[in-house]
């Protein structure tokens, strides 16, 4: 039986919650499937810097490079300044493990989730690949003179080739695995890189690079966007998109939207990844605070997070039968809405898609 090690990071507010219920899905499915999970928790987040004033040494992160995956519920709290923590733990592993790549899918399982007028499952089926170790997050830049009438904030955004060819690289190899699932019926691969190189000329890197590597795949075809632009038509014809490559900060902006438009922020699930090595898995929607200890978050991004690592480990089978379970239950109802208004628990939505995981008839995937 294959065993994969699996650090778990709970977090703060929600985060806790909804991993318990991804736990549950990953516990259910690996019984079906026959794999084992070895899972190891670690406490940092902002409750336990509170408590400890630890934040993530170097050691863990060390650590952390010999496991198969991790999976992170969420981090933020409010009685810590912003950021502190986040950095510390998010950024920690983005950098520390070079996982270069943010992976988001943006797909609507039920029409009824969309706030688009006529737009239904069909159109809206995308995955946003966001270069994730660059960009205006590395942190270069400060404060000075702050709090004084003569405060001045300076912040760079750093590009290079090899960053931004490797993230486009995974975009057009991830358009054509796309492509090829759906079948000769299908849309053909496509990728759109969106930049801002009118305006912000050193993010020309981009506009050379995509056109250079875009010569190597004549087969998919290819599309220039500015954000600006790339916002507008992500709203009003979400259905012109296969697969977006972006800057890391673009990338943020536009898949915090495409998580509306496919039904909330609880749906939503996001992948850091360095293929073929440790890579990160978390719902995107953050701590929620208010919704904490109240047992009414809703877990699907918690638990599509959980799908999208047993992707990535190899296990596309397991993966699969967690996104069958939870289109089903959107597309029938039975989940009504993807917010901490449903109605039902975080628990009973566990239950729901652990139940619904089980059931022999999504055995044909």
């Amino acid at each position: 039986m294959k065993t994969y090690r699996i650090g778990v990071i709970p977090g703060d507010g929600i985060g806790p919650e909804v991993v318990r219920e991804g736990l549950k899905v990953l516990g259910a499915v690996a019984t079906v499937e026959g794999f084992a999970l070895d899972l190891t928790e670690y406490p940092y987040s902002g409750a336990h810097y509170l408590e400890t004033g630890e934040l993530v040494p170097p050691q863990v992160i060390d650590e952390w490079r010999q496991l198969d995956a991790i999976y992170l519920g969420a981090i933020g709290h409010p009685d810590v300044e912003p950021g502190l923590v986040e950095r510390s733990v998010i950024l920690g592993l983005r950098f520390g493990l070079d996982l270069y790549i943010n992976l988001r899918p943006i797909r609507l399982y039920a029409e009824h989730l969309c706030p688009l007028k006529g737009k239904t499952p069909a159109d809206v089926d995308l995955v946003v690949v966001r270069e994730n170790t660059e960009g205006m997050y590395t942190q270069i830049g400060g404060i000075f003179k702050k709090g004084t009438a003569d405060e001045i904030a300076v912040v760079e955004g750093l590009y290079t080739r090899k960053g931004t060819e490797r993230a486009i690289r995974y975009a057009f190899e991830l358009a054509r695995r796309r492509a090829a699932q759906r079948g000769s019926a299908g849309r053909p691969a496509r990728v759109t890189m969106v930049d801002k190189a009118n305006a912000i000329r050193p993010q020309d890197i981009w506009t050379r690079t995509f056109a250079e590597v875009g010569a190597e795949y004549p087969d998919v075809e290819q599309e220039h966007a500015y954000v600006d632009a790339a916002c507008m038509w992500l709203v009003k014809n979400p259905e012109w998109f296969d697969v977006v490559v972006t800057a890391n900060l673009f990338g943020d902006i536009l898949t915090d939207l495409g998580a509306a438009i496919q039904g909330g922020m609880g749906i939503a699930a996001s992948g850091n990844i360095h293929p073929g090595k440790t890579s990160m898995f978390e719902p995107i929607h953050g701590s929620a605070p208010k919704y904490a200890g109240r047992n009414v978050a809703c877990p699907l991004g918690a638990i599509a997070a959980a799908a999208m690592m047993l992707e990535t480990l190899g296990e596309t089978v397991a993966a699969a039968r967690i996104e069958r379970a939870i289109e089903r239950l959107l597309t029938s109802g039975r989940i009504p809405s993807v917010d901490a208004h449903s109605g039902l628990s975080t628990s009973c939505v566990g239950d729901m898609v652990t139940e619904e995981v089980l059931k022999t008839e999504v055995l044909a995937i």
